[in-house]
């Protein structure tokens, strides 16, 4: 008899989140068991307000007989605000066993209504230029009398700008760059801050420092405000006392104002922080404020407030430098080693005045000197300059660079060793999956991968972190979340910049080219950039099983879908507008950063592809005269798509690699004709030398198609490829993330233009995809999402000799594992987490020439369902860890 244990319990796809702002909020779980092939049979949620579960509770669901184990909805008493609510599930599987109670778990209310911020205002305090012409940041602050011992305390609090709260001369947390980025005219975060041990009965004290951000920082490659010109902050304390009573402090026209170190802050140009000019013990009850300003009252709606959405933005790493070089020029650089985004934390001993300049950048030029030519206009700098107190400590607090190395002024270099961190700034996100190969280069490579998605998800999925750019674009993010999602949760993150898509989607249902958006061409609306509303909702669909994702965005898939169906010269085919086309593609004509596919072509592909995604939700969500309308739609399109673009014979009138990529990817060609079109393709990339010449469209893709059609050593050899063009060549470079252009540096050392030359640039990191989902094998089956019905269908080839991949899915971890053995045979490891099931494809294996621990398949236990193939054999797995070995034939 297997025992089982519940554990992993998650509210809304977070682990103990305080201050939701959903009253039906889902909760899940995972479990584990000691035997295999073990289904959850029924469960059991007990929700209450004590941790121990005492007294009446607000929902128990007795003992439900079902399998289900995640995104199950709150049907309890309704939720009040400011209320943490503790978790705890049993469940029970298929013999009858039962699991004990589970580790209580909690999630926490935020205010609920816009009525709860009624007793506040809006304060600010406008700063003039200084003597040196940069803008202060604004200090508040406040002092108030707590009479009698706390029970807790929260502080709940947003800004016009960016923000950091302290309390009695604390942090409130570790959270930064609040209240993060969003569609400001229409959605605002709010945080929810726990400051119970951080106050005391007797004189107590807030502080906000208030910056630019992305609010009112220039941003855009004009580098001007998009959204206000005034700084303002919002808070609310609701102190709870031990008696039961309650005291509320809010932001009014009682808080004062004032001025300290930090003289300028911007996100693009970074921070001048003037030591001498510090306001010390500026948030203590003690502080002489009588020199400080009155605030200023400012008039701003409340009611697009929204709690916090997405895991906040922390410093999740810190990184030493590796080296301190001087370069020919004579200039003192840190090597951090990595690229990296976030900023550096340095100690400096040195006379009042001495001004320290810290400068980022990502790469050295050919001559090995500091390069600052493709961060554009922006300015990437750190100016501190000292008090002359002894050792003083620095890090920035509203601004946030890319780099790999610092040059350092004002300080020498033999004072450099032991003074400097790298603290690496991401959207903290719970880690996934890790992949790893045979191949030191491959692991590098999704090394990289993993490090352009930290620097690059940081609030919303930006192209770059280090020019002046950093824009939401949908193209890289419809591009690359599948892959996101083996690396990290990505659920809260992506469902919270959806919102955002929706937000600023046209009233016609067109989509801006990056969101939050902050474009001026509004009529604008690009396939594949655009299509980001209908891929994006599927993706996290498919991935984590919630259908609350669908629900939410279904209106923007449709409307995505019928803004296109108005745009074509019939509604079947989109050949007007503007497109970016297979952007970057190495097809392109001279001069030209637009690959040789014709744009209407990817359009109309994009529109059936978008079209399908709509009918099968609208079949999720029930919405059953829809989904057959779509479904109908979908069917005319890709009959207009071959009628159009495709000969009778079934070649593809324009003879890309991305034409047929797109094409085939998408099912778009008649079923009879579509192993013919991918030999096409795959002759395409022989006739390019084994080489890939497709662009920010055809690249996620290219893999993906040559080895659904068996074309799987060609699509080893564009992976295993380490001359320009590939996915290696930047890594035999020294890249450390992945890059805009497959040669942002050149063989001969020179760079592409400064115009457009990112060195941390997600998008091609799309392949991150195909090493987990094809490589290792793991993937999801859409039919059963969320991996409650897994895929392992690994796919050994090229030069490799092993690989692996680990997945923390929303049910546990999966596991995928093969090694090449010397008698020619294959080992392959599996692990299916409890209450899941996996459909196993091992290629060129049959059923006699596979044992799973030594035993032939048919006497294993927890395996089903066996089918045979002449190129494959299948089955079926229930739970648990599984050793299988094919030997040659």
């Amino acid at each position: 008899m297997s025992e089982i244990e519940v554990y992993g319990l998650t509210c809304n796809h977070r682990m103990n989140p305080i201050g939701i702002g959903d009253g039906s909020p889902v909760l899940s779980w995972k479990l584990r068991s000691t035997g295999r092939a073990f289904l959850q049979q029924g469960y059991q949620i007990q929700v209450g307000q004590h941790s121990d579960f005492s007294g009446e509770l607000d929902w128990d669901t007795g003992r439900q007989k079902s399998g289900q184990s995640t995104n199950i909805g709150y049907e309890g008493t309704p939720l009040q605000p400011r209320t943490r609510y503790y978790y705890r599930v049993k469940a029970w599987g298929t013999s009858g066993t039962e699991s004990a109670w589970s580790a209580p778990a909690y999630f926490e209310t935020g205010l609920l209504s816009n009525e709860a911020w009624a007793a506040a205002e809006w304060i600010s305090y406008p700063r003039p230029r200084d003597e040196a012409g940069d803008e202060p940041i604004a200090y508040l602050r406040k002092r108030f009398l707590l009479d009698r011992p706390i029970a807790s305390a929260r502080v709940y609090a947003t800004a016009l700008g960016m923000y950091q709260l302290f309390v009695n001369g604390e942090k409130a947390d570790d959270t930064r760059l609040n209240p993060g980025w969003t569609s400001y005219t229409k959605r605002l975060q709010y945080q929810t801050f726990d400051v119970t041990q951080l106050l005391s009965a007797g004189e107590n004290a807030l502080g906000v420092m208030l910056g630019n951000g992305w609010y009112r920082g220039v941003m855009g490659w004009d580098k001007k405000q998009y959204y206000g010109d005034t700084r303002a902050a919002l808070v609310v304390l609701h102190v709870r006392y031990e008696d039961g009573s309650e005291q509320v402090v809010s932001s009014d026209n009682s808080w004062k104002g004032g001025e300290g170190a930090i003289r300028s802050s911007e996100i693009y140009d970074g921070e001048r922080y003037d030591a001498r000019q510090e306001s010390t013990g500026w948030s203590l009850a003690s502080f002489d404020d009588k020199e400080w300003g009155a605030v200023t009252p400012y008039d701003h709606s409340k009611k697009l407030l929204i709690a916090q959405e997405n895991e906040p933005v922390r410093v999740v790493n810190t990184i030493v430098p590796v080296s301190v070089l001087t370069t020919p020029s004579g200039e003192t650089l840190l090597d951090m080693g990595q690229n990296m985004v976030g900023w550096m934390r340095f100690n400096v001993q040195a006379k009042a005045g001495t001004v320290v300049k810290l400068q980022h950048a990502e790469v050295l030029d050919r001559n090995g000197n500091f390069y600052i030519g493709n961060l554009r206009k922006a300015e990437q700098t750190i100016t501190y300059i000292c008090a002359g107190d002894g050792v003083e400590t620095f890090e920035p607090s509203f601004t946030f660079q890319g780099f790999r190395y610092v040059k350092v002024e004002g300080i020498s270099p033999e004072q450099i060793p032991g003074r400097f961190v790298g603290c690496v700034l991401t959207s903290d996100l719970q880690e996934a999956g890790r992949f790893r190969c045979s191949d030191p280069l491959i692991n590098k490579l999704a090394d990289n991968i993993v490090w352009g998605q930290i620097g690059n998800f940081v609030d919303v999925p930006t192209d770059c972190p280090q020019r002046d750019e950093r824009l939401g674009w949908t193209g890289d993010a419809q591009a690359f979340v599948r892959a996101a999602a083996y690396n990290r949760n990505v659920m809260p993150f992506f469902a919270k910049w959806l919102r955002d898509l929706a937000a600023d989607q046209r009233s016609d249902g067109g989509v801006p080219h990056v969101v939050p958006d902050l474009s001026s061409s509004a009529g604008e609306n690009s396939a594949a950039w655009g299509d980001a509303a209908a891929i994006v909702p599927w993706v996290l669909y498919e991935r984590y099983g919630d259908e609350r994702v669908l629900r939410e965005q279904y209106p923007s898939m449709k409307g995505w879908v019928e803004y296109i169906r108005a745009q074509g010269d019939n509604e079947l085919l989109w050949n007007t507008g503007f497109h970016f086309g297979d952007w970057l593609g190495l097809d392109a004509k001279e001069n030209s950063y637009v690959g040789a596919t014709p744009r209407d072509l990817i359009a109309t592909a994009f529109y059936a592809h978008s079209t399908g995604l709509l009918a099968k939700a609208a079949a999720v969500l029930g919405y059953t005269e829809e989904a057959a309308k779509y479904a109908d739609l979908r069917a005319n399109i890709e009959q207009a798509f071959r009628d159009e673009y495709v000969t009778p014979s079934g070649r593809i009138a324009s003879p890309t690699q991305t034409a047929y990529a797109v094409a085939l990817m998408f099912d778009l060609l008649k079923e009879e004709d579509r192993v013919q079109a991918a030999n096409r393709l795959a002759k395409l990339v022989e006739e390019s030398g084994n080489q890939l010449t497709t662009g920010f469209v055809g690249t996620p893709y290219l893999c993906h198609v040559l080895t659904r059609f068996g074309h799987v050593e060609l699509a080893y050899k564009l992976l295993e490829r380490r001359e320009y063009p590939s996915w290696l060549y930047p890594v035999t470079k020294g890249a450390t993330t992945i890059w805009e252009h497959w040669d942002g540096i050149k063989p001969d050392g020179s760079f592409w233009s400064d115009d457009m030359n990112s060195y941390n640039h997600y998008a091609y990191g799309a392949v991150g995809d195909w090493l987990f989902g094809t490589v290792a094998g793991i993937d999801a089956d859409e039919t059963e999402p969320g991996y409650r019905r897994i895929i392992i269908r690994p796919l050994p080839g090229g030069s490799l000799t092993s690989a692996e991949a680990t997945f923390e899915s929303p049910f546990g971890e999966i596991r995928s594992a093969w090694s090449r053995q010397k008698d020619g045979g294959i080992a392959y490891e599996v692990t299916v987490p409890a209450n899941t099931s996996a459909r196993v494809r091992l290629q060129g294996a049959s059923q006699s020439s596979v044992t799973e621990s030594g035993r032939e398949l048919a006497a294993a236990e927890g395996i089903a369902d066996i089918v045979e193939t002449a190129a494959w054999v299948e089955f079926q797995v229930g739970s648990g860890t599984y050793q299988f070995y094919a030997r040659q034939q």
